[in-house]
């Protein structure tokens, strides 16, 4: 739910229709006391706050909301006519807000910035839901306190990375659509997507992880096309990484059992990490094949590698490669989901690899369906 807070009534009512005309619950107050009696008692997505009202300016407001510990994930956007000095901006951003906005306000934009703000709350609502459950899950299925304490500092750290620069692309689009430069606000908005794309697939691992711990990540199992799978995820990833060259070698036009998304998320996560892990090489070698009815999916980079004690926990949960992980992000559980992927389709998955020569992840998986 969105409040509005101004003290003059037409304003309340033409921005409260307007985004009630776009599917958004609204609420409002006619002055910032009212408005912190509303937020003590409600929950608030976004608070859209007038600078210029009696008695309580928006600063004063927002600053007193800031205190509200049920209101630490609100989000705060100043309106105001009349201070568009810089040092007015800054004092609304020092006071707890995300983002400045001055009037005449143009809807088209005010709308993308909430719809924005929107899709930011919604992600981390699912993330603190997934945390909480991998935190009863390590607290009591796992002995090791500080793989825990790790994978917190990491997934804090990692989902953090991707939302700041949200924060700071909207904050550039909205300079850029200050200025009337069109093509750096649609450049600003593509890569703020793009990190949102980062925080979602974050989010999608977190969830698969909890499902697998709870045993309900489904599988779609039937008849596909192996050759076409592949494909897909070459070609995605090739347009993704257009100064990176993915060759594929091998071809087949057996059919295989199993779950294709899943399958090719297996494939688009071995495909992902020899890129990041080969810095400085700019090439990868896809290789499919059938050998005694089972159908072979490697992926080989020329990147850093793997030592051979590595290799041994390189696949369990949280499992992190020291030296490396300074250097690359991620959460430590990507390779652990392919695992279990592969063990539904009672497949096998491995590497061979030596340090400083590159790697082949690889699985295998029968081509007809077997009894478990």
């Amino acid at each position: 739910m969105i409040l509005i807070v101004d003290d003059r009534p037409e304003n309340l009512i033409s921005l409260q229709k307007v985004l009630q005309a776009h599917n958004f619950e609204v609420d409002t107050a006619s002055s910032g006391e009212k408005a912190l009696k509303k937020v003590l008692k409600n929950n608030y997505v976004l608070i859209i706050l007038d600078v210029q009202m009696p008695d309580m300016d928006g600063f004063e407001v927002a600053e007193a909301i800031s205190g509200f510990s049920k209101a630490k994930d609100t989000a705060i956007i100043f309106l105001s006519a009349v201070n568009t000095e810089l040092k007015f901006i800054t004092k609304g951003y020092q006071s707890g807000g995300l983002d400045y906005i001055t009037k005449p306000v143009d809807i088209n934009v005010l709308l993308l910035k909430i719809k924005t703000f929107y899709r930011i709350y919604e992600q981390n609502r699912k993330l603190n839901e997934v945390q909480e459950k991998l935190l009863e899950e390590i607290e009591f299925r796992k002995q090791a306190e500080h793989k825990k304490d790790e994978f917190i500092s990491i997934a804090s750290h990692e989902l953090k990375t991707p939302l700041t620069s949200v924060k700071g692309y909207i904050q550039l689009l909205q300079r850029s659509i200050d200025k009337e430069d069109k093509e750096k606000a649609k450049s600003h908005l593509a890569k703020a997507g793009i990190q949102i794309e980062k925080l979602n697939s974050l989010i999608v691992d977190l969830l698969d992880i909890s499902k697998i711990e709870s045993g309900k990540l489904k599988f779609n199992m039937q008849d596909f096309c192996a050759n076409s799978m592949v494909d897909n995820a070459v070609e995605m990833l090739q347009q993704a990484n257009p100064d990176f060259k993915i060759i594929k070698k091998g071809t087949t036009n057996e059919n295989v059992f199993g779950d294709e998304m899943r399958l090719e998320q297996v494939v688009i996560n071995f495909i992902t990490n020899a890129i990041k892990y080969a810095p400085g090489t700019n090439e990868v070698i896809v290789n499919i094949k059938i050998t005694n009815d089972q159908l072979y999916v490697g992926v080989k980079d020329f990147g850093i590698g793997v030592s051979l004690a590595q290799q041994e926990k390189i696949f369990e949960k949280f499992y992190r490669v020291e030296e490396n992980s300074n250097h690359f992000n991620g959460l430590g559980i990507g390779l652990f989901i392919c695992s279990e992927i592969i063990a539904r389709h009672n497949g096998k998955i491995g590497i061979n690899s030596a340090l400083n020569e590159g790697s082949e992840f690889y699985f295998t998986i029968p081509l007809k369906e077997i009894n478990s």
